[in-house]
């Protein structure tokens, strides 16, 4: 018989997730009365592995063949812990570890993790659960044409918007990413009614400072709005025409590194007082240079992207404490709020200074994290980071979510991998954070969903995979796979996020065939748009959606059910990815459905089929 503990049950930890300075944590275990308990207590460590504290346990109840143990007990300050129990029998002492998802083991095993947040950090509410879009700005829509005056060069315009986007290196054997095709600001305020349609509420831009790239993550001037984009004048007014249909806007903020080609670094001496010619450059101190000015640190080494010192007091002034630094300037301009790039770089001082400077001049800004792992516990460059814990971040782009579902729905998982991975994250994060994360299919830094989805194997010769598209029956199958994929999505905690085109059924795999133009012609009477469309409807009008906790079954291979509860509400959504069809009981009022048959008292599920319903 084992020892019984699962910190996701109610019934042996209470509050379930975080907690904050002093309040009150019960956990209760459950030991087999054969084995003799004499003495039980809960250690809890420090992250560096050292004893915190420890509390004894006292019996509670003996029931059947269980003892049951409980402890009430606090932590003074915020933290990253890990726990375990120690036991003492008639004949032996042992520690109990965590074995997999819910289980124990005796001397091996994993640690519990518990996290004390900040009792004041709460993330804003009203992003909570809304539907968010991520828009390329130059590769979104165009309206007009915008001035080159002042364009970095060199660059090139496609002539028509259907050419992939080039992949191939330049006669120095670089791939440049200075093609272009137009995208504007102005593009992107005229498809707001589109994207209002859609059930958008959030929109998230890649850069749109000046810069020579397409993806514009080299920054030339962080306060001016790239030249072929438009105007800081377009970009107000596309933040007003946004606010009055609702909708906020986030901006990229790339500030663990600028480009080579910028005002700040100035290899090329276009701006006249950059630190590589100028030694008495005001941004001189802002970058590394072990060899001046040859010799620099960059960002994974990549030449044209000088890294910078983020804590430099000149730096720090000129992004985030001056009058008009750039997050001052840009939220006054409408921003409503920022995507900090790579997180995982920027020093935790620095995101906690961004991130209370925002909140001093926006209190509903919203700032996000581009962490790919649990950040709840992630280290990067030998440090543990401090994202909740100092109440730095209000979300994170959540990868992890993105993998258990494509996982599940291309058969790599049969469910438990899932359940693991969405469970232990709703553990790990502060409940506002895990209503705020960025739950995403598809980014511009990976290939779209519907391509991802293929069952087809992926050309190996780049030129292959440039133009790739799936079959006709490849295509049935990814499109099968996506319906349960979005099903999965927008029945999850968090900001469903979908990438511009995605909606379409777009294809393209990795950077740069996922950063192609948007086929306008495509909108009308698009399937996959209705399905979103029609998901998006939902979210938006159900509260338990947006607000509910989460509870994950799995109660047969390749079956999950999402259960979302908020006080009596409860929407429990079933997906069967299975190649057999899933009978369920009828609990409520169908929200929406994909292959199923409707009975007296069940649904059957048929194959890549799934059923939302509210009780």
């Amino acid at each position: 018989m084992r020892i019984l503990y699962n910190s996701k049950d109610l019934r042996y930890k209470r509050p379930f997730g975080t907690l904050t300075p002093s309040s009150a944590c019960e956990i209760f275990i459950e030991i087999p009365v054969s084995i003799r308990t004499c003495k039980v207590s809960l250690v809890l460590m420090r992250e560096s592995g050292e004893e915190y504290a420890s509390f004894r346990m006292e019996k509670i109840s003996c029931a059947g063949d269980y003892e049951r143990y409980g402890t009430v007990f606090s932590i003074p300050r915020e933290g990253l812990y890990f726990y375990c129990f120690r036991i003492t029998t008639e004949k032996e002492a042992f520690t109990l570890y965590r074995q997999g998802f819910d289980q124990t083991n005796m001397e091996a095993g994993e640690l519990w993790q518990l996290s004390c947040i900040p009792p004041g950090f709460a993330p804003p509410e009203e992003y909570a659960g809304s539907v968010m879009y991520q828009i390329f700005p130059d590769r979104f829509h165009r309206k007009g044409t915008c001035s080159v005056k002042g364009k970095l060069e060199p660059f090139w315009m496609h002539r028509e918007l259907s050419e992939v986007p080039c992949h191939k290196p330049d006669e120095k054997g670089e791939v440049c990413n200075c093609d272009f095709y137009g995208g504007n600001l102005a593009g992107i305020e005229e498809k707001l009614d589109y994207l209002k349609k859609l059930g958008v509420k959030v929109i998230y831009l890649n850069p749109i400072f000046k810069a020579w790239s397409n993806h514009r993550y080299d920054t030339a001037d962080y306060k001016v709005i790239d030249e072929l984009l438009g105007t800081e004048r377009d970009f107000s007014r596309l933040c007003k025409s946004a606010h009055k249909r609702g909708m906020k806007i986030i901006l990229d903020g790339v500030f663990s590194h600028t480009g080579s080609n910028s005002r700040y670094f100035d290899e090329k001496d276009l701006f006249g007082s950059g630190a590589y010619h100028h030694p008495d450059s005001p941004y001189r101190s802002w970058f590394d240079f072990q060899d001046y000015p040859h010799t620099y640190t960059s960002w994974w080494g990549i030449k044209t992207l000088p890294c910078v010192r983020e804590m430099d007091e000149g730096f720090l002034d000129y992004i985030i404490d001056g009058e008009d630094s750039v997050v001052a300037h840009w939220i006054k301009a409408g921003a409503d709020g920022f995507r900090l790039d790579v997180a995982d770089e920027l020093p935790d001082a620095f995101i906690l200074r961004l991130r209370r400077r925002l909140k001093e001049l926006k209190p509903d800004a919203l700032l996000i994290g581009e962490v790919w792992e649990d950040a709840s516990n992630k280290c990067s460059y030998g440090q543990r980071r401090r994202y909740f814990t100092d109440g730095e971040l209000d979300s994170v782009m959540n990868y992890p979510f993105r993998t258990a579902i494509l996982n599940f729905v291309t058969g790599h998982d049969t469910g438990e991998g899932f359940r693991n991975t969405v469970m232990d994250l709703a553990e790990n994060y502060p409940p506002r954070v895990v209503l705020n994360l960025m739950n995403m299919l598809s980014t511009h830094d990976t290939p779209r969903i519907l391509s991802a989805l293929s069952p087809a194997p992926v050309p190996e010769n780049k030129d292959d995979r440039a133009g790739f598209m799936m079959s006709e029956s490849d295509l049935e199958i990814a499109t099968q796979r996506l319906t349960c994929a979005l099903a999965l999505q927008f029945a999850l905690p968090g900001m469903p996020c979908i990438y511009y085109g995605d909606e379409l059924g777009t294809q393209g795999l990795e950077d740069p065939f996922c950063r192609g133009y948007f086929d306008w012609s495509r909108t009308d009477m698009n399937p996959i748009f209705e399905l979103v469309s029609a998901f998006a409807s939902v979210r938006n009008r159900e509260s338990a959606l947006r607000f509910g906790t989460i509870s994950v079954f799995c109660p047969a291979p390749s079956v999950l059910v999402l259960e979302r509860s908020l006080e009596a509400l409860r929407i429990r959504t079933t997906v069967n990815v299975s190649d057999t069809a899933y009978i369920c009981e009828r609990e409520g009022e169908l929200l929406l459905s994909e292959k199923i048959e409707i009975n007296d008292e069940t649904f059957c599920i048929k194959p890549f089929g799934f059923v939302m319903e509210k009780s």
